[in-house]
């Protein structure tokens, strides 16, 4: 298995704690975003892993070269930025024909994902990706999802003043091998995608949802960041 993490984000809405360091590099409970996100991956037995960077690219590049992981880490520098999508698209040698994890890196997850990967196996025979799915305290700030009785998505509500519900996607993915022949392949490949809103939200019925077993938060605000580390410290506290 193989993972992304998208991590090239200018973290504009998380300004001014921002300013001075990317968004993948602020501290949960003191430790980056980031390397929580590595040791994640290094237990749940991902072998090769890619960063994509962009936005004070060098201060990521300075951790990585630090940090225990780095034989198991490729980077890649966007001097423009593709849109998440369109880094998929372009970095396609490395995970094409590989079951993969994708992840936007500026998010705050307490599980181990075990039960993702667990379920991922186990999914519907017609779908071909697994979603992190959470519940939401602000649902017209995410992309609330609807599922059948299978639990596969179908339907994708990005943002909207009225939503159907607070179960979210959580923008972290399980990619099976035939992914990018399936659906990547026919894509544009000098046009910005966002992949959320351009290319899941087409795909909602080859999706499963697995409704996360422990909190999860995208922390692109302030406030956003300030509870995820107050929940950090209480789920860590319950957890020894």
């Amino acid at each position: 298995m193989k993972a992304i993490l998208l991590a090239a984000g200018m973290g504009s809405r998380l300004k001014p704690i921002t300013e001075h360091v990317p968004k993948c590099l602020v501290p949960i409970c003191g430790i980056p975003l980031l390397e929580l996100w590595l040791e994640k991956l290094i237990k749940l037995g991902v072998e090769e892993i890619l960063i994509n960077t962009h936005y004070l690219a060098e201060q990521v590049e300075r951790f990585v070269n630090q940090c225990d992981y780095k034989t198991n880490i490729s980077l890649v520098n966007e001097p423009k930025l593709l849109g998440t999508a369109g880094t998929l698209i372009a970095q396609k040698d490395f995970w094409r024909g590989h079951e993969t994890i994708v992840i936007h890196a500026d998010n705050f997850c307490c599980s181990d994902l075990h039960g993702l990967v667990e379920q991922h196996h186990n999914r519907p025979d017609d779908t071909d990706i697994t979603a992190l799915l959470f519940e939401t305290d602000s649902p017209q700030s995410c992309g609330i999802v609807e599922l059948d009785e299978q639990n596969v998505i179908t339907n994708f509500h990005e943002k909207v003043s009225n939503p159907p519900g607070n179960l979210a996607s959580g923008a972290l993915f399980v990619f099976n091998e035939n992914v990018f022949d399936k659906y990547f392949s026919t894509l544009p490949t000098n046009k910005s995608m966002d992949l959320s809103k351009d290319v899941m939200a087409v795909l909602r019925s080859k999706i499963f949802g697995w409704k996360t077993d422990a909190p999860y938060f995208d922390i692109g605000t302030v406030p956003a960041y300030l509870k995820a580390q107050y929940v950090a410290r209480q789920y860590l506290c319950e957890k020894t």
